[in-house]
């Protein structure tokens, strides 16, 4: 690890042991207070290497950023939750996103490397693999980008599998054919004017 890197795990440390407080540290540091919150939110879920990865540009998928943004805009999560659920890099990047969709620009992945675009794609998977994806994004989690490029499915995919595995056991995961469009497959159209009403009308964030 780099020296910043080590630096950053020492703020993060002194607040978690309740030396001192975010508050603190970003005045002494002349940053803003929620740089060293994502500090902290990062080291709890990743360790050392989540301060690492904080430094460089993340891949997230078009279709998760589409399921943070319609959390927020419908209410069920405040941008700082939506951040924590998605590990989103930080409330900024989630705030950016949802300014782009309530002005109806196009939503589109951001490319780390190669790949991406097939995985948002999804492919078709056995009942034994579903059982093993969501079992994996429970134990790490619910990092669903994680799991979408550990075994290249999409994000729609795996929240699906995740919650039905949660509510109805392992059963829930056999093939159903012919059900009906749940609401978080929507594609980014079908619900922008809904969206858009939520957000400039002061949806809790």
């Amino acid at each position: 690890m780099g020296v910043k890197h080590l630096r950053y795990a020492g703020y993060v440390k002194r607040c978690l042991q309740n030396e001192t407080n975010p508050s603190y540290e970003a005045k002494q540091l002349g940053i803003d207070k929620n740089t060293v919150t994502d500090w902290i939110r990062k080291y709890r879920a990743d360790g050392y290497e989540g301060l690492k990865k904080s430094r460089g540009c993340k891949a997230y998928s078009k279709e998760l950023k589409l399921a943070a943004i319609r959390d927020v805009l419908s209410g069920n999560h405040s941008i700082r939750e939506a951040t924590k659920k998605y590990h989103i890099s930080s409330k900024s990047v989630l705030t950016g996103w949802i300014s782009k969709y309530t002005c109806r620009e196009e939503i589109k992945p951001t490319r780390k490397g190669k790949g991406l675009s097939h995985m948002n794609k999804g492919r078709k998977t056995t009942f034994e693999e579903r059982i093993e994806i969501a079992q994996y994004t429970i134990a790490n989690d619910l990092d669903y980008q994680k799991s979408m490029e550990k075994y290249n499915v999409s994000y729609t995919q795996v929240y699906s599998w995740v919650q039905k595995y949660k509510s109805d056991g392992e059963e829930s995961l056999k093939d159903n054919r012919g059900r009906k469009k749940p609401v978080e497959e929507l594609d980014d159209h079908d619900d922008s004017s809904f969206g858009s009403k939520n957000w400039k009308h002061g949806t809790n964030i």
